[in-house]
């Protein structure tokens, strides 16, 4: 499995299942309204969007889309299980800025885990249906979403392998959010060097501690 990242919650990951070879899954695009370019004429499998604001939704970076998933459920696409888990954006039960789906995946034996614009502490219930995730893709910025405070007390209990932060202050970017340094502070934790490209196997997972890993925006 090789991951990507492009700023603000916006990934690549490129998975080998029965179904295909390079199953290419793409997490909350976002457009040039935010002050980064994303990039443009990508070919996507899949499609995750957490929640309908454009700095999560934008399809048009897209010129071919197998499927976009952007609601609560059970699906299996391209060999790939998928568990949409219905949270929110705010600690107001979605009164303020509505709902945000947590995204659960399963292939190669990994589980992976995209908090979307993830708004509050979930719930025991919402923790249950998140389980342990190997992977967990985490915001940290603060602000409209969880801050690095709530962050670091959900990746504790949900005592995930490997730990990557995103929808921070990144350069170029407009949006009003904290950078990574308040969640690393919290975490007691930072990482000077950035990951370009992150390949996982479910091999190197066994027995691994908790790990964070800072990934540098492709541009």
């Amino acid at each position: 499995m090789e991951i990507r990242w492009f700023g603000q919650s916006f990934f690549e990951v490129v998975t080998n299942t029965e179904t295909k070879k390079g199953v290419k899954i793409y997490f909350d695009p976002y457009s040039e309204a935010i002050g980064l370019t994303p990039p443009k004429n990508l070919e996507a499998d899949i499609v995750f969007i957490s929640h309908s604001h454009p700095d999560h939704n934008n399809t048009a970076v897209f010129k071919d889309i197998g499927l976009v998933i952007d609601s609560a459920g059970e699906y299996s696409v391209k060999g790939v299980d998928v568990k949409g888990i219905l949270t929110f954006h705010d600690n107001s039960q979605g009164k303020e800025r509505g709902c945000n789906i947590v995204f659960s995946l399963e292939s190669e034996n990994i589980n992976l885990v995209h908090l979307g614009d993830l708004g509050h502490m979930p719930s025991e219930s919402q923790m249950q249906k998140i389980g342990n995730p190997d992977i967990l893709m985490i915001p940290v910025g603060g602000n409209n979403s969880i801050n690095g405070r709530e962050a670091t007390k959900i990746i504790k209990q949900l005592e995930a392998k490997i730990v990557i932060p995103m929808h921070y202050k990144i350069p170029g970017l407009n949006a009003e959010l904290n950078g990574i340094e308040k969640f690393c502070k919290e975490m007691g934790i930072c990482v000077s060097e950035t990951v370009k490209k992150l390949s996982v196997k479910v091999s190197n997972l066994i027995g691994k501690e908790m790990e964070v890993i800072v990934m540098q925006a492709e541009k």
